[in-house]
């Protein structure tokens, strides 16, 4: 599934009607209700402000709202472009200032799915991905430019720290793990430790960082 890289709203303007979509990561249905009553308060003379969210690890949780729009025409397009960007824990809400010019039905789905589309487009996405948990555990000798290019990697790190030697966690994809284990033999001339102690689910760049068998 994906995510929202951060809230945000964007504007578009057919046939003399403004179309303002806002976007919000929520966790769950009262965060998602929470929002909507939020963009209804700021936009309280507007026409509609109709609504759609996707909720669950898998997205389980799918509602939307036409907010007065003929029914169809407005919640469910725009639950449809969320969920054809496999998109979870995302809540939208586009407002409607209606412009004098009648759109049809088809006219009104398009453009309620053109405004959350161009949202998204506008605020990003990024994949969840489950990983390994790596522990990598080094001398502080070593540690410094382990920490470093470990940093500089494809390979998130998710934390650091120090004791009588330096542990740090990294994630990294299950058909990735043999490269690095070799990488790491190779970085520090077998001088660090390498154990897998569970996963993680880790938002990333779509087909980018933490991908399988990636490169330092």
């Amino acid at each position: 599934m994906r995510t929202i890289k951060r809230g945000g709203e964007y504007e578009l303007h057919v046939k003399k009607s403004r179309f303002i979509c806002a976007l919000a990561r929520v966790a769950d249905e009262d965060e998602a209700r929470a929002f909507i009553a939020e963009r209804r308060r700021a936009h309280w003379s507007a026409n509609h402000n109709c609504s759609a969210y996707v909720l669950g690890p898998g997205g389980e949780v799918q509602r939307s709202s036409d907010d007065g729009e003929p029914s169809g025409t407005a919640g469910v397009p725009m639950l449809e472009v969320l969920r054809q960007r496999g998109l979870t824990d995302t809540a939208a809400v586009v407002t409607r200032y209606f412009g004098g010019v009648k759109l049809g039905a088809g006219g009104l789905v398009r453009a309620y799915g053109a405004a959350v589309s161009a949202a998204l487009d506008e605020v990003g996405v990024l994949e969840r991905r489950t990983l390994l948990v790596v522990e990598v555990g080094a001398d502080y000798q070593r540690a410094g430019r382990l920490e470093s290019d470990l940093r500089d990697s494809r390979y998130p790190v998710r934390g650091v720290r120090y004791g009588e030697g330096v542990r740090i966690e990294a994630a990294v994809p299950e058909d990735g793990l043999a490269k690095f284990r070799a990488w790491l033999a190779e970085a520090t001339g077998g001088g660090a430790s390498c154990e897998v102690t569970g996963t993680a689910v880790v938002e990333v760049e779509p087909g980018g960082a933490a991908g399988g068998g990636g490169e330092f």
